[in-house]
């Protein structure tokens, strides 16, 4: 696997993450209600908690992947021909 092929797996792999824990451990403004704000909005999103939950989820995830087409156990090359 190239470097450039790596990354781009890495970059697919966090996104997905990320988007799978946004919704998770947020609380929603019940009361609070401004104008021209989306009353589902979340109070603090903890973006920062969810960015660094994401690097180390995808981290494993790719190690996983690597080690898997690294080695041959995922070889969709073979499936191809």
């Amino acid at each position: 696997m190239s470097i450039t092929g790596s990354i781009v797996i890495y970059v697919i792999i966090w996104w997905i993450v990320f988007f799978s824990l946004l919704p998770i451990d947020v609380n929603r403004k019940k009361f609070k209600k401004i104008e021209g704000e989306d009353p589902g909005s979340p109070e603090n999103p903890k973006i920062l908690k969810k960015f660094i939950f994401t690097t180390g989820i995808s981290l494993v995830l790719f190690l996983i992947i690597y080690y898997l087409v690294q080695y041959n156990y995922l070889n969709l090359r073979k499936f191809l021909m």
